[in-house]
């Protein structure tokens, strides 16, 4: 029996002292915990009674009285100038609803939107429904801007102290996630079970249910086991108790009991305190720990007993130690098992080693079941389907398959690359095969816990429980074990070669060349197996400069000939008064940019591009300026789209740069007069607007005239009202030799009455009969003043306009509205009136206008209603005419949209869209050598060197700021036969040589001979939205050649056929060959097979433990079997390593059989080679687009990479004493690191056509 101050883990409450100072959390303010009796209360009914105790003590606000003193107006940009700072480890930032948070800017600035205004006293306190479902759980992938604001305490306190108590407070805590510490805002907190440990037998699923406990990620281990004991015993502090973690077997328990008679069979273990956060130890939601209160006789359940000098932070259950490679214990499960709790500060753990009893095997043994291998399903952990689909897919590519089975990656580990992950990526991956492909087990599907705390230790971008792409994940694997295996340990420095011109020899040796300089620094099974290359042509428009250069890619992005169209109806207004106004019908690419658009339009309506400008209309004010940044498919169907001609630039292109004497492009806008004025009104006394906005452009001299920018806006309003003629002062004609020309207005013939408006308000008639009724009130005098009498022209002769008429309205100017006054508010105390003697009092030589002026027509209520009509009717007015416009283009669009929907579309398709030649976009020029400037080339990609192992993804969705679609038309793709061979620049290019009678042999290009014809053995599917969905895959056994389903946990037969669906979205090909694939890489399987089973002493039996983890609705068994498979053999010699990564030392035999702990202290023969190094790496950036080489992004050294190395200067494995862990492949790790040039030109990249890349990428 153990003493009770042992490793059975007594711990203290936290109001008790700690004279021994023992390990606690670092936080005094850290969340606390609240325990959730009732299982249906989720993580945010946890967090919404969290976030005060996280208020910094150094922070001061200032008192309810002075916050709510602040205007509304200065609190947008207080908050979020506060708001943009970084966060910081530790801290707690607040979720705000994106929905209020509009409500709140609405409130604060007085921007009245669609939706109309919002009162300040009518917002209410922060409402965060919206962020949950109906169980109260938080809405999956949920993205920040969009649906989403992350606001800092502080922040919050205000939003508290303005608008009271919030409903559903939601405080998430910023932690660190993976080996590079990404500082990352916690969404989903673990949410894990508590149980209490029983003496009695219990059903599982009886009442009562257990409660659960969710508690940051952040939180050390010693908190952890604080609070699980709070969470059942909240009122008996002093009582001891220690924690014990099960393993498995406790997916389907609900009882709030565990018996001590499961705690064998769960793999139980007694956890100790530690300074370790839980994202460090892995521990994820869903794990189980059992809380064991200490009795008046002692403990309930019996732990080992404990040495003083280890540090390892669980203790097993069993007395018997465990088999030596225990698959519980092993590398793979160690490193990124939730019950890894003590891993010292590196980045991956160390084996346990132990023995297990007779008794323990044969009990175990019998609870095994026959397996086909590869049939295993992967247990859904929490959206993670996407990683599910994907392992299967790549666990069914048999030379990869058959490369980690064999143990060849054990000898080409290359831990000490910077680009790589130490070796974890590769051995997490090879362990889950085995898994995958075993013909025993206890289960027929798993849980990869630990390869997905590997996965988010490497990559955060896949931490938690969100939805993520599939093919990311894809290409971050590929990528990691690319690295991670890389065959080159020092990267040599290689120069990109050049296009020199020439014909087809020079173009294969230009190949040939940048092939083998990529290989010189990149050699791996990825590589040999997954790795093709493809060719890039840049022609310059001007000088016509061929650029030419050839890129590795490891999986071909495919766009879809399926352009989701936008179709929406433009408003065009010509400048020109004498052409009419027309409603043009559109259709274009949903992505397309309103560049695109305005192009488009330009070409219809022949006139300069750049002379339109774009502008969304609401609520008789410009509302959105539509320029290049914005993508036409943001826009609803029923928003009011006008593009306005211009006689200038429109300066609405991000490449336009400002001249000196540009004129000036002013909003005017129609708006009621005032009773009263006053030089500055705000908010409540807003102008009252009608009608349509226009836009008037004032040159640099007749900005020096009041006069002239009014007879300019009279010029621009002429074409909004019938009356376009009462506008203008008539005179009759001089008599001079020079034939009088009538003049039309708005396409109208001339008429023989003139009718004329004093400025009193009152009708004259000039000339025929009086206007009939309607045109003017009654009450108005009808008679002609005699002052007018002198505008009567003779009979003979035509009228012509004197100028304009005074007076129509007044004339106002108002300051601060960029963008055409899209940015107006109504609260901001910038946007006022000023007057026109203000801006003359400047001098003559200088124009009135300044940038971002507006101008405000204010009409009284006789000029509005003779000139546009009375209000609501506007019977005068002509914004509501507009003739039809539709373009030859448009019809023919129509056309062949319907004849591609009846041919349906194909794979080869997709193809030939990837290959098709592009101008590129004029925010990606390309920089010509020969012109010395940027030029907008055309370029054109070419698959040039086909891979053995084929990827193709196929791009269904779209992601363009806010737009995030995805496209669900079926693709037409061959289970067999995929035929490429026409499509392979580099075959082609052979046989024309071959005919031209050059030896292609001395080029080394291989069999051009052999077909390059490919079949399917995989498909990556998803159903459902971007954002959302469900994962599948389809893949093919290539032991039986059967077909399999695999939906998670579940896997069913199925038939070839069945893949080939409209969600398919990753496709896996294999190429036919009459040698086998992977070149260097079957050669070293081939060698793995031949060498001797075991190059020891082969007298001594081992048996393998590869117990696994109880997948949900499983039971749990432990067994140990000799471990075989129809692929390989897995003997004692797999194990070990036949050389090491730098070559710098030999393997000794394995012994014969592990020594006793108390043995193991003395022993210097075997040692850990994980706790040899204590070396770091700068990892890549997985937030940032790049990657490292061989990935569809371009990888750039670091120049302030740096390695620190610690070596134990040791020859021969030996025990750590530290940790208590044998260790049969030691190898040292180097302290060289790879000799990169932080400026290589030569990139090793895979260049991936994609959009948003550089101007070698294809665009969808």
């Amino acid at each position: 029996m153990q003493s009770d101050t042992s490793s059975s883990s007594l711990k203290r409450v936290v109001s008790d002292p700690t004279p021994d100072g023992s390990v606690r959390s670092p936080r005094t303010d850290q969340l606390s915990t609240l325990s959730l009796a009732d299982p249906s209360q989720d993580i945010d009914a946890y967090m919404a009674a969290q976030g005060e105790a996280d208020i910094p003590d150094t922070i001061a606000l200032p008192s309810p009285q002075s916050q709510h003193v602040m205007p509304p107006a200065a609190r947008v940009p207080f908050v979020e100038s506060i708001k943009s700072m970084d966060m910081k480890i530790g801290e707690t930032w607040y979720l705000v609803s994106r929905d209020w948070w509009k409500r709140w800017r609405k409130a604060c600035t007085g921007e009245v939107d669609k939706e109309g205004g919002v009162e300040e006293k009518d917002l209410g306190p922060v409402d965060n429904s919206r962020l949950l479902d109906q169980y109260g759980n938080l809405e999956p992938s949920l993205a920040e801007g969009v649906d989403v604001e992350y606001v800092p305490v502080d922040v919050w306190e205000r939003f508290v102290a303005w608008y009271g108590e919030p409903k559903n407070p939601l405080p998430r805590r910023v932690i660190a996630r993976g080996a590079a510490k990404l500082v990352s805002l916690e969404l989903r907190p673990p949410r894990i079970k508590v149980l209490r440990l029983s003496k009695d037998q219990c059903d599982a699923t009886a009442e009562p249910s257990h409660p659960w406990l969710t508690i940051s990620a952040g939180e050390t281990v010693s908190a952890l086991c604080t609070k699980l004991a709070e969470t059942l015993s909240p009122n008996t502090p002093n009582t001891p108790y220690r924690i014990w973690k099960l393993e498995s077997g406790f997916d389907d328990w609900t009882h709030a009991e565990y018996p001590t008679s499961d705690l064998t069979g769960a793999g139980a273990k007694v956890i100790e305190e530690s300074t370790k956060t839980l994202e460090e130890e892995g521990v994820q939601s869903d794990d189980a720990f059992v809380v064991e209160f200490k009795t008046a006789d002692g403990w309930l359940g019996e732990a080992p007993k404990a040495d003083s000098s280890i540090s390892t932070a669980i203790t097993p259950y069993n007395h018997t130690p465990a088999p030596l490679f225990n698959s519980k214990e092993g590398f793979f499960n160690k490193m990124g098992s939730s019950t890894s709790f003590k891993s010292a500060n590196k980045f991956y753990n160390g084996f346990t080693g132990a023995k297990s009893s007779s008794s323990s095997l044969l009990n175990n043994h019998n609870s095994m079941r026959s397996l086909e291998p590869g049939t295993l399903g992967l247990g859904n952990m929490g959206n993670t389907c996407f990683m599910n689909s994907a392992l299967q897919c790549l666990a069914h590519t048999k030379e990869l398959t058959e490369y980690f089975l064999n143990g060849v990656y054990k000898d080409e580990l290359n831990p000490d690359n910077p680009l790589g992950m130490g070796g974890a990526i590769a051995k997490a991956f090879g362990d889950l095969l085995e898994q995958i492909w075993a013909s025993s087990g206890s289960s027929t599907s798993y849980s990869p816990r630990e390869f997905k705390s590997q996965l988010q230790r490497f990559a955060p971008q896949f931490s938690g429980y969100q939805q993520h792409d599939s093919q990311e994940l894809v290409a971050f694997l590929l990528d990691g074990l690319h690295e991670d295996l890389n065959r080159v340990l020092k990267k040599p420095y290689v120069e990109k070669p050049d296009w020199e011109g020439g014909g087809d020899l020079e173009l294969v040796k230009l190949a040939k060349e940048s092939w083998d300089g990529y290989m010189k620094r990149n050699d791996s099974v990825i590589v040999d197996l997954f790795q093709g290359q493809y060719q890039s042509t840049l022609v310059c428009p001007e000088c016509e400069k061929v650029s030419i250069t050839f890129d590795p890619f490891m999986y071909l992005t495919l766009p879809l000939p399926v352009h989701k169209k936008w179709k929406h109806t433009i408003y065009y207004v010509p400048w020109d008064n004498d052409k009419p106004h027309v409603k043009v019908l559109v259709e274009i690419n949903r992505e397309a940019s309103f560049r695109d658009l305005r192009n488009l339009l330009g070409r219809w309506m022949s006139v300069p591009p750049d002379n339109l400008i774009t502008m969304e209309i609401f609520s008789h004010r410009f509302y959105k300026n539509l320029d290049d940044n914005l993508p036409c498919g943001e826009m609803g169907d029923n928003d009011v789209i006008v593009c306005f001609e211009l006689p200038c630039h429109a300066r609405q292109s991000r490449t336009y740069k400002k001249q000196e004497d540009d004129p000036f492009i002013v909003p005017v806008f129609l708006c009621d007069a005032k009773p009263t004025f006053r030089n500055t009104y705000l908010a409540r006394n807003s102008p009252a607007l009608f009608g349509y906005p226009t836009i008037v452009v004032i040159d640099q001299e007749q900005a020096k005239s009041v006069d002239a920018i009014y007879d300019a806006v009279i010029n621009r309003l002429e074409r909004w009202t019938d009356h376009a003629r009462d506008l203008y002062a008539w005179e009759a004609s001089t008599g001079s030799s020079i034939d009088d020309v009538p003049i039309h207005l708005n396409t109208f013939p001339p008429i023989e009455s003139i009718s004329e408006i004093n400025a009193d308000g009152e009708l004259v008639v000039v000339q025929g009969p009086a206007p009939e009724e309607g045109d003017i009130v009654d009450e108005k005098s009808m008679s002609v003043d005699g002052d007018d009498m002198d505008m009567i022209p003779p009979a003979s002769a035509a009228p012509r306009i004197k100028g304009t008429k005074k007076d129509l309205f007044d004339l106002r100017l108002q300051v601060n509205h960029k963008e055409l006054g899209t940015a107006y508010s109504h609260y901001s105390t910038n946007s006022k009136w000023e007057a026109w003697g203000s801006r003359e009092e400047q001098g003559d030589s200088k124009p009135l206008f300044r940038e971002d002026d507006a101008l405000y027509c204010e009409f009284d209520e006789n000029m509005k209603a003779y000139y546009f009509g009375e209000p609501l009717k506007f019977e005068h007015a002509r914004w509501d005419t507009w003739e039809d416009f539709i373009h030859p283009e448009y019809k023919e669009s129509q056309k062949n949209a319907s004849e591609k929907k009846n041919k349906g579309i194909s794979l080869q398709d997709c193809l030939d869209e990837f290959t098709k030649e592009e101008k590129l976009g004029e925010d990606d020029l390309w920089y010509c050598p020969q012109c010395k400037k940027h030029q907008q080339a055309t370029k054109r990609f070419d698959l040039w060197k086909a891979p053995d192992v084929l990827v193709v993804h196929l791009k269904r969705f779209s992601n363009s700021r806010m737009l995030r679609d995805k496209i669900d038309a079926f693709i037409d793709f061959p289970v067999e036969g995929l035929d490429i061979g026409s499509m392979i620049g580099e075959r082609a290019a052979a046989n024309r040589l071959l005919e031209q009678g050059v030896d292609i042999e001395e080029l080394n290009l291989g069999n051009m001979n052999e077909p390059l014809v490919y079949d399917l053995f995989g498909v990556d599917e998803h159903m459902g939205g971007l954002g959302g969905g469900h994962y599948r895959a389809y893949a093919s056994n290539h032991l039986t050649g059967k077909w399999y389903h695999f939906d998670d946990s579940f896997v069913t037969p199925a038939k070839a056929s069945d893949a080939v669906n409209s969600n398919a979205y990753l496709l896996f090909y294999r190429r036919r060959a009459s040698t086998p694939l992977g070149g260097k890489t079957h050669e070293k399987i081939e060698e793995a097979r031949l060498k001797p089973k075991s190059e020891s002493n082969t007298d001594v039996p081992v048996t393998i433990h590869t117990q696994l983890p109880t997948p949900p609705n499983e039971p749990n068994t432990e067994y140990s079997v000799y471990h075989s498979s129809p692929l390989t053999q897995l003997t004692l010699d797999n194990f070990y390593r036949s050389g090491t990564s730098n070559g710098s030392s030999s393997i000794p035999s394995p012994l014969d059989e592990p020594p006793d702990f108390e043995d193991s202290l003395s022993d210097q023969i075997v040692t850990d080679p994980l706790e040899v190094s204590t070396q770091t790496f700068d990892f890549p950036d997985t937030s940032s687009n790049k990657a490292s080489p061989s990935s569809s992004t371009e990888a750039e050294f670091d120049d302030d990479f740096s390695v620190d190395v610690n070596v134990n200067e040791v020859s021969s494995p030996n025990w750590n004493s530290e940790r208590m862990i044998a260790s049969p492949t030691y190898s040292p790790i180097s302290s060289n690191t790879s000799d990169l040039n932080p400026t290589d030109p030569f990139s090793d990249a895979n260049v991936q056509k994609d959009t948003d890349m550089s101007i070698h990428d294809k665009t969808a």
